[in-house]
């Protein structure tokens, strides 16, 4: 089977924490005859998988480098703090950096936040993994500040979370390789930015010569105005007041005179 017999289809990565369901659904109406494959991949990874040909494109955190990827921003997630339940914290709407002085921060090897400066008190060892960290507090062993969809995705009954002020924060952005823009990922920025399917920035197929060419001819004519046909129109034109200057003179009788 050749390259031009293949059957499109798009395949999209994604990583831990994005929800793609909503854009899925919208493809899927779309573009019925075009699978779309997802697969999950680790945050760190993402980079790597793009660059090797395993997607098309992926739903990926933000820093991207712009030297071999194109990239789309389309929105940044607030920042929580996991605790268990019966942690002090809970008490508030809003953690401060300041309020886990006391606490042992968590810090895995696969955190998508770009830190300056961690709040709280180290942990002895890294986590090597989110989930493993979010074991640790269940252990009550220390907190954890994430992205609010890593905390959902990560939930558990015994623990919560509260938003964390002045935290770095995590964006989500739809990347492709910048040499390797596709017609499929073309659709997909437009599901994503909220494109309609007729949408003049959108893929749309070119009309038929013929049918271009009915419409440009129809295009030219003018409809008369409402109540008006184009016969009255010319005839209203030649009339010059109400003398009827410009019309047959009518003798004693009403009839029109011949003119010789």
């Amino acid at each position: 089977m050749t390259g031009s017999d293949a059957t499109p289809s798009f395949r999209l990565a994604y990583v831990p924490g994005v929800m793609p369901d909503k854009w899925v659904r919208i493809w899927n109406e779309r573009q019925p005859g075009v699978p779309l494959t997802l697969t999950q991949v680790p945050a760190e990874a993402a980079a790597e998988r793009l660059l090797g040909g395993d997607a098309d494109a992926g739903l990926v955190r933000t820093p991207v480098d712009r030297s071999v990827f194109s990239a789309i921003p389309l929105y940044t997630e607030q920042t929580v703090v996991v605790v268990p339940k019966d942690h002090l914290v809970t008490a508030v709407d809003e953690v401060a950096p300041e309020d886990l002085a006391d606490d042992i921060v968590l810090h895995p090897l696969d955190d998508v936040l770009a830190w300056e400066s961690l709040p709280g008190r180290p942990a002895l060892e890294r986590p090597a993994t989110t989930a493993d960290a979010v074991e640790l507090v269940a252990a009550g062993i220390g907190v954890l500040v994430v992205p609010l969809s890593l905390a959902r995705l990560h939930h558990r009954k015994d623990l919560t979370h509260r938003p964390l002020k002045d935290a770095p924060e995590s964006s989500v952005a739809l990347a492709w390789p910048e040499d390797a823009k596709t017609d499929q990922v073309e659709d997909f920025i437009g599901i994503v930015r909220g494109r309609t399917v007729n949408s003049t920035r959108g893929r749309q197929q070119s009309p038929a010569r013929g049918e271009s060419a009915e419409a440009d001819r129809g295009g030219a004519r003018r409809k008369p105005a409402p109540g008006k046909s184009a016969a009255g129109r010319a005839g209203g034109a030649k009339r010059t007041g109400k003398s009827g200057r410009g019309a047959p003179k009518n003798d004693r009788r009403g009839k029109p005179r011949r003119r010789s």
